[in-house]
């Protein structure tokens, strides 16, 4: 599997791969993830939808600094992520 999921979950950022799921604590008016803009090896570009905001607003997340506290080889676990979909875009992409 060449890709990888992202989603919120009771406030907080889940990055699944494999068998492998990673959560973050989201911010707090986080309401959801509405696409994925860019992906370079651990750099994320998306579009989330705050609370306080009508509009979706532009979001970065870097995983790198994350899967390092966690005492992961970040070049390792990420180097075979190729493209990283939303939850609900597993289910449209894959029937």
């Amino acid at each position: 599997m060449n890709y990888a999921i992202l989603s919120n979950e009771n406030g907080y950022t889940v990055f699944r791969h494999g068998t492998c799921t990673i959560r973050f604590k989201a911010p707090y008016s986080l309401e959801y993830y509405s696409s994925i803009k860019e992906w370079n090896h651990g750099y994320l570009v998306v579009m989330a939808k705050y609370r306080q905001n009508q509009q979706e607003e532009e979001e970065y997340i870097d995983l790198v600094p994350i899967l390092e506290n966690l005492y992961f080889d970040a070049d390792a676990f990420l180097s075979p992520i190729k493209e990283v979909r939303l939850e609900s875009d597993r289910y449209k992409k894959s029937s």
